[in-house]
C-alpha cells in the first residue's frame, strides 16, 4: 500500500493510461479524484468501488480555469487534502505546422500545455501543506523526439517536458517532487484512433522489445513517481516507449 490514505487527483481518468493510474493508485490504498470531461469518469468511481477503493468523479474541463478551480475545491471538500497530481488529459490532432487550423492549435495546446499548468497551479497552494507531495506529467516520446504530422502535439508535449523541469526547480524548496513520464506507443484508443491496423504493425516491429506498451505499464512508473520510493527524484523524465528512443513512425 504505497500510497495509503494520500489523496491523488488524475485528470484524464475516464480511459487509458489515465484510468490505469487511477485504478492502481486506488489499488495501493490512495483516495482518487477522477477528473475528466466524459462521463465514463463515473464509470472509472464505480469501478474502484466495487473493489473497495475510494474514489469520486469531478467531471472537469482542463483548459477552463473556472472548471479547474471547482474540481480543486470540490476534491478538498471530499477529501480535506492533496498530496499527488497526476497532468495526464490530452488530445492527438493531426497536422503539419503548415496544414495545422488555428483552432487545432489552440485546442491542443490549451488541454495538454494550459491544462497541465492550470491543474498545476491552483493545487499546488495545498500540495505545499502535505509530505513529500508529487506532481506527475504525462508527456510523449514525441515531446521528447518530434513525430510526424502531429506538430501542434508535439509542441504541447515539449511544453509539458520543460514545464516539469521548471516547475521542479521551483518548488523543490516547498517538498513537492515534480516528475514526467513520456510514453511511446501505448495501446490505447488516443494511438488506436491516429492509426490503421497495419500502421500500428510496423509500429510495434520498430520498437526494440518487439511490442506496444500498456496503460499499466505507465501506471506502474507512475506509482514510483507518486510513492516515497522516490522521495529523491524531482525534474526527471521518464521514458515508457519499449527502447523506442528515436521516436516511433519517424
Amino acid at each position: 500500500m504505497q500510497l495509503k490514505n494520500k489523496v491523488a487527483i488524475v485528470t484524464g481518468a475516464s480511459s487509458g493510461i489515465g484510468k490505469a493510474i487511477a485504478i492502481l493508485f486506488a489499488k495501493q490504498g490512495a483516495h482518487v479524484v477522477i477528473a475528466a470531461r466524459s462521463a465514463d469518469g463515473k464509470k472509472v468511481e464505480n469501478e474502484i468501488r466495487k473493489m473497495g477503493g475510494s474514489a469520486i468523479f469531478i467531471k472537469t474541463d482542463v483548459t477552463s480555469n473556472t472548471s479547474v478551480k471547482s474540481m480543486v475545491a470540490q476534491a478538498l471538500k471530499t477529501f480535506k487534502r492533496i498530496d499527488i497530481l497526476v497532468n495526464n488529459a490530452g488530445i492527438m490532432l493531426g497536422g503539419t505546422a503548415e496544414t495545422t487550423s488555428e483552432q487545432t492549435w489552440d485546442a491542443v495546446l490549451d488541454t495538454n500545455l494550459k491544462g497541465t499548468f492550470l491543474c498545476s497551479k491552483h493545487c499546488l497552494p495545498h500540495l505545499k501543506k502535505t509530505k513529500n507531495a508529487a506532481i506527475i506529467n504525462i508527456a510523449s516520446e514525441w515531446g521528447l523526439n518530434g513525430g510526424q504530422g502531429y506538430a501542434a502535439y508535439c509542441a504541447s508535449k515539449g511544453g509539458v517536458v520543460n514545464l516539469t523541469r521548471a516547475m521542479a526547480l521551483d518548488h523543490a524548496r516547498e517538498g513537492i517532487r515534480v516528475n514526467c513520464i513520456a510514453p511511446g506507443p501505448i495501446n490505447t484508443h488516443m494511438l488506436t484512433s491516429a492509426f490503421k491496423k497495419d500502421e500500428l504493425k510496423y509500429i510495434a516491429s520498430l520498437v526494440p522489445l518487439g511490442r506496444i506498451g500498456t496503460p499499466e505499464e505507465v501506471a506502474n512508473v507512475a506509482l514510483f513517481l507518486a510513492s516515497d520510493l522516490s522521495s529523491f527524484v524531482t525534474g526527471s523524465i521518464y521514458s515508457v516507449d519499449g527502447g523506442d528512443m528515436a521516436g516511433y513512425y519517424a
